[in-house]
């Protein structure tokens, strides 16, 4: 502000100056709260440092990329809402994404530990409605990388952070047919005690999900609790009442049909 008034700041000549001087094509200016002396809950003001960006790009034929920080509290994947401040900012944007680290029920599915899940973070375009889901979004896991700059006074040098892509486990991906078949096998036989296994959420002893873990270790919970709910749905199991010898009443337990079996 200048007596009063939203006015041009001297960051925005020695920007033309750099870009000039060095061809730049891509000008990264970040954080963007740092860009300005403005109320960054003020429309008006952010609509005004955004149009000096965006004037700077058409002006100097460039691509110009502006991290923003996001608001406290919890944060979804692809949330266009999700930036701090003032929505003009939100809005001047031609590309927005999102970054968001890994939640704990993205972890679960995936397997990570809770102590690493803070290492991994997905990448979502925030002008779309609906981020994809967790399997098909674009993940990063952050890893550090030594500089090998060591010398005698500072023998470990330096490490710094960077990121490579990461790819989720995919549920099915790896797992053979002799796999499959041999947790449905052991579903099918049921239980030594003569109950048979459930999907039910609330199964404890006679929860099927550890079945199918057993003979696919490297498979989370919720990825065993998926290929069971993929097999009813296709018809390789069915959902039959049966007499309960243990409980002495009906109860619904996992029946295997051989002839949708995999091969």
């Amino acid at each position: 502000m200048k007596d009063g008034s939203m006015a041009r700041g001297p960051l925005e000549a020695m920007l033309r100056q750099a870009i000039t001087e060095r061809q730049i094509d891509l000008v990264g200016l970040d954080p963007f709260v740092k860009l300005h002396g403005m109320d960054e809950n003020s429309n008006t003001a952010m609509n005004f440092v955004s149009e000096l960006l965006v004037k700077l790009a058409i002006d100097l034929n460039i691509a110009v990329d502006v991290p923003h920080h996001t608001k406290k509290g919890l944060q979804t994947a692809g949330d266009a809402d999700a930036g701090r401040g003032a929505s003009a900012a939100r809005d001047a944007g031609r590309l927005m994404y999102t970054l968001t680290r890994m939640s704990d029920h993205e972890g679960e599915t995936f397997g990570i530990p809770a102590e690493e899940r803070r290492l991994y973070v997905r990448l979502d375009s925030s002008k779309v409605n609906i981020a994809p889901p967790s399997g098909e979004a674009t993940w990063f896991k952050l890893i550090g990388v030594r500089l090998e700059n060591g010398t005698p006074d500072y023998p470990q040098g330096d490490e710094v952070q960077t990121v490579i892509p990461w790819h989720p486990p995919k549920t099915w991906d790896g797992i053979s047919a002799a796999q499959l078949n041999a947790a449905l096998d052991e579903i099918e036989a049921g239980m030594p005690n003569g109950q048979r296994f459930s999907d039910a959420s609330s199964a404890t002893s006679r929860a099927a999900w550890p079945v199918v873990q057993k003979h696919c270790p490297d498979r989370s919970e919720r990825q065993c609790r998926d290929i069971l709910r993929t097999w009813i749905r296709n018809g390789v199991i069915t959902i039959e009442e049966y007499d309960d010898a243990v409980e002495r009443k009906p109860r619904k337990g996992l029946r295997v049909c051989h002839g949708k079996r995999p091969s």
